[in-house]
């Protein structure tokens, strides 16, 4: 689909009425969607939904969406795995746009991103949604639910870079829950971000079709993926979802020349065996390169995975060894502090460059990317 149209909420609301929608939620929407919202920033109401780009239309009203691997097939009224795709008597609209459930000043190395623009602030959002199910998610309060039943900003994408401009923020990041769920409202603030000298930074699962994510990689100057695991058993256990795409959106990233980080949560019983570590660092080591940054982090238990124990430390440690014995350069663990794997090393004079308190920094030793130490270039984007 070439061509993007928006329908007003009062119109979407009626339709709604008319045929209801796929999930099992729907009955109690109506009663809460499409709130005033709250703000710490100045709100717009645009009453507005987005048309899906990437999808298909069938007979009887029907489509296929295109925007993940999932591939969705939706009847008239029904609602994409994601929550946030609906089919509008045959067109595919997006509605988690310009309604944010989070939107937070964060330190870039939150995300993680310890090689993009360190030291800076960024502007961290998301809505509500996810085309996957892991156990263990942080967020999932937002990301298993539908948008417009969360508590929401309105903010469009010229009322938001606005926002960071005046706020002096050097990147927008589209975290916390899945931005391939609210991929359409991304793009668009994603487009503009350039012109008002802000930088694109995306934390993904990665779970997506290659023409949407070669499509955001335009506009995109940095990624986080977070690969969970290295075998489909994990993510069938855990993630409910498919790895291959995962790897091969991770591919695909670096062939579109994207910086590129990757984040791999160690859990305990399931994927913290030395074994596992050290085939899913070979296979970065491979496919992303050494110099592509892996952070490693400490699981706590969370939303259904409550009974499984925190990563214990020294686990953590040793993983690190083990990636770096792998012949990867820049090895982080970004969610223990202290600890040695917080900070930037050079990799010619072995300094730390860049100290760190787990993502706060604290001093660095570095001109635009450059070890102040022996003027050795390190990778990333700086400035």
């Amino acid at each position: 689909m070439n061509n993007i149209k928006s329908c007003s909420r009062r119109q979407f609301i009626e339709n709604i009425g008319q045929f209801g929608l796929a999930i099992s939620a729907m009955p109690a929407m109506i009663d809460v969607l499409f709130g005033s919202g709250r703000s710490v920033f100045a709100q717009d109401d645009t009453g507005k939904f987005i048309e899906v780009k990437h999808y298909k239309k069938l007979p009887d009203n029907a489509i296929q969406c295109f925007v993940c691997p999932l591939d969705c097939i939706l009847l008239d009224g029904q609602t994409c795995f994601c929550r946030t795709r609906t089919n509008h008597g045959g067109i595919l609209y997006n509605h988690a746009y310009n309604n944010p459930c989070i939107i937070n000043v964060d330190p870039i190395e939150k995300l993680p991103l310890y090689h993009f623009l360190p030291s800076t602030k960024s502007l961290g959002i998301a809505t509500g949604g996810c085309n996957m199910r892991c156990l263990y998610c942080q967020n999932w309060q937002e990301s298993q639910e539908i948008p417009d039943k969360l508590k929401n900003f309105s903010m469009t994408a010229e009322k938001l870079l606005d926002s960071a401009a005046k706020k002096e923020l050097k990147s927008i990041c589209y975290s916390y829950t899945e931005p391939v769920s609210y991929y359409e409202y991304m793009m668009e603030i994603s487009a503009h971000a350039h012109s008002k000298g802000i930088k694109n930074a995306v934390c993904t699962a990665a779970f997506i079709k290659k023409d949407p994510l070669k499509e955001l990689c335009k506009t995109a100057d940095a990624f986080t993926v977070t690969l969970k695991g290295i075998d489909q058993e994990f993510y069938d256990k855990i993630c409910g979802s498919k790895i291959a795409p995962v790897l091969d959106a991770i591919k695909t990233i670096k062939e579109e020349k994207v910086w590129l980080e990757i984040a791999h949560l160690i859990v305990p019983t399931y994927n913290d065996s030395p074994e596992k570590t050290k085939e899913l660092c070979k296979w970065v080591k491979e496919n992303a390169g050494e110099d592509t940054p892996l952070h490693l982090l400490r699981f706590f238990p969370e939303y259904k995975m409550k009974d499984v124990p925190q990563t214990p430390v020294n686990v953590i440690t040793k993983a690190r060894e083990i990636a770096l014995d792998a012949g990867l350069k820049y090895v982080y663990v970004s969610n223990v502090s202290p600890h040695d794997g917080n900070n930037t090393y050079c990799q010619n004079c072995k300094k730390p460059v860049i100290k760190r308190l787990g993502v706060a920094v604290l001093e660095n030793s570095t001109d635009k990317g450059k070890c102040k130490f022996c003027g050795t270039q390190l990778p990333g984007v700086y400035v």
